[in-house]
């Protein structure tokens, strides 16, 4: 049972404190385009992308306390104001928190694996959540998926170019082991460095 880490931060939001619906552009003082991360780790990858994108605001969210406290330690330390930290489950975090059509990008990097044929069911990323994202997704918002999981990442390419409305940014390939500019996760960078490769996807709403 993992320990509880008490977040003291001003970009760490507690669900309970939130407005139903949350008002986001209030939340972040601003009407910029808001994207989402789904499991952002210990927030590397957040940070980067942050700081890159100055007039995007980021909702990070992951399951696990100890990732969002190191998330916040990461985006406080830089003075971001455009991240927000959330320690909730993605698809009732959606449903509950995101207006439909609203999201200018998804990304989801290295999602648990479940490796053993017996749990796959269990893997958050298939053709399924990713129809149900694009209810919360605005015309020209980017999809992005990352894996070093082989079968995961040929499973998701090969079930994307299936689904009515996305259109692949790596055409004619379905994945690339490669992507320039695309900020790498501690994960990322872990796997490479065992000599694993990364799986690639990216699709954008018509």
């Amino acid at each position: 049972m993992q320990s509880f880490i008490h977040i003291d931060s001003h970009n760490y939001l507690r669900p309970e404190n939130l407005p139903d619906p949350p008002d986001w552009a209030s939340l972040f003082g601003n009407d910029n385009p808001v994207a989402l991360e789904i499991g952002c780790g210990v927030g590397d990858f957040i940070l980067k992308t942050a700081l890159d994108q100055p007039d995007t605001n980021f909702i990070a969210i992951d399951f696990y306390n100890k990732g969002c406290y190191k998330t916040c330690r990461r985006i406080d330390r830089h003075e971001l104001g455009n991240v927000r930290v959330l320690r909730e489950e993605a698809r009732s975090f959606v449903t509950e928190r995101i207006p439909k059509g609203s999201l200018s990008a998804v990304y989801i990097n290295c999602p648990d694996p479940w490796p053993k044929k017996r749990h796959r069911k269990r893997r958050l990323v298939n053709r399924q959540f990713v129809e149900f994202l694009m209810e919360y997704m605005q015309p020209g918002a980017n999809f992005y998926f990352a894996t070093d999981f082989d079968d995961y990442g040929e499973d998701v390419a090969a079930a994307l170019p299936e689904i009515q409305g996305l259109e692949n940014q790596f055409a004619p390939d379905l994945f690339r082991h490669d992507f320039p500019g695309y900020h790498l996760s501690k994960y990322m960078r872990k796997f490479l460095a065992e000599g694993k490769k990364i799986y690639f996807v990216h699709y954008r709403m018509k």
